[in-house]
């Protein structure tokens, strides 16, 4: 799979191509049947499939820190969308000059002039180019004027209903790890490499790894029951921890680890944290004694969760693979991971009842 970075990096090997636009934040099954459906005319054409995608996202350039946190970082994106099935990924910076292409301009210079399109695949309410004067009708147009065909994307429903990033970003914040996983074909997980930070965990007992954080909104927040998969496939049941450190302070939001019996160093080893129940929201603690009392109720919790639903330190194996695009429809498997559908509190209090 490759990745082109600017329209100025494009070469003539590159005309020629079935493409689809989008953010595809999070690459749910929506976007996997997307990606299924571009798929299958690059096949019948003989041409790669190529994905185009924007750097920032629109909503982030025009909202800034008021736009919808990201299920997926570009790297992360990038990687899904081959392994789904993309040939390639054009990643535009969206900026002032993109911004004040005419629709019209957009269609020439990217997809004409720079991709040498042949078939198109985006949704019927897809708007583009300055003040978003773009729409299908006029890809529509265009295409029957110099030779590409314009399609619209299918919907893909789970539960009666379109799935959608802000769906998954709903069912993440509200703690139900269950269903976003069903939605996105895939446990939801934060990646990134443990780097050195304060080692605070260790003056209290609880050494954690520290994986840095794509600045902007966060997607979680509070302290979670998680599933850790290390480089060498281990998977480690821990606690996870994402904001602030409000009791010990901090001048940046913080993702940090704790793993259950694990003793040796991670540091430069790249992680994937899988969140699998919220235990609390983010606190702050009249004194570190009143926090290091709390964290151990927290790595107490999540152990009695893992040990009910039987998960146990271990390798990982194909089962616990992301999903390949093949055959993902809304049978919807169970997960061999223990998400939980709400938060653990209340979880408690339904039982309770």
């Amino acid at each position: 799979m490759e990745l082109i970075r600017g329209l100025h990096n494009l070469r003539p090997r590159h005309r020629g191509s079935v493409v689809t636009i989008g953010n595809f934040d999070g690459v749910h099954l929506g976007h996997q049947a997307i990606l299924d459906q571009l798929k299958t005319h690059a096949r019948a054409h003989d041409l790669p499939a190529v994905v185009v995608v924007f750097e920032p996202q629109p909503r982030e350039y025009f909202a800034g820190d008021q736009a919808p946190p990201r299920l997926t970082r570009l790297s992360d994106k990038v990687r899904l969308l081959g392994r789904y099935g993309a040939d390639r990924v054009l990643c535009l910076p969206f900026n002032r000059r993109l911004r004040e292409l005419s629709a019209r301009e957009f269609i020439d210079r990217v997809l004409i002039q720079g991709l040498g399109v042949r078939h198109l695949v985006v949704g019927d309410d897809f708007r583009f180019g300055c003040d978003r004067a773009g729409d299908f009708d006029l890809l529509k147009t265009v295409g029957e004027e110099v030779g590409f065909s314009v399609e619209h994307t299918r919907t893909f429903q789970v539960g009666g209903e379109r799935v959608s990033s802000t769906r998954v970003r709903t069912l993440l914040a509200s703690g139900n790890f269950e269903q976003s996983e069903q939605l996105l074909g895939r446990p939801f997980s934060l990646e990134g490499r443990v780097v050195r930070d304060r080692q605070l965990g260790r003056t209290i007992g609880v050494p954690t790894a520290n994986l840095p954080l794509v600045p902007g909104p966060l997607i979680l927040r509070g302290v979670l029951a998680a599933i850790t998969r290390l480089e060498d496939g281990r998977e480690v049941p821990g606690v996870l921890n994402v904001g602030w450190r409000p009791t010990v302070g901090a001048d940046r939001p913080v993702l940090e680890v704790h793993l259950f019996d694990l003793d040796e160093s991670l540091y430069g080893q790249r992680l994937v944290v899988m969140p699998c129940a919220r235990l609390r929201g983010e606190e702050t603690f009249a004194s570190i004694d009143e926090l290091k009392r709390r964290i151990h109720l927290d790595i107490d919790q999540a152990r009695d969760y893992f040990q009910q639903h039987a998960f146990q330190q271990h390798a990982s194996d194909a089962a616990g693979a992301l999903p390949d695009a093949e055959g993902v429809d809304a049978s919807l498997p169970s997960s061999r991971y223990p998400m939980a559908s709400a938060p653990l509190a209340a979880e408690r209090s339904k039982h309770e009842q």
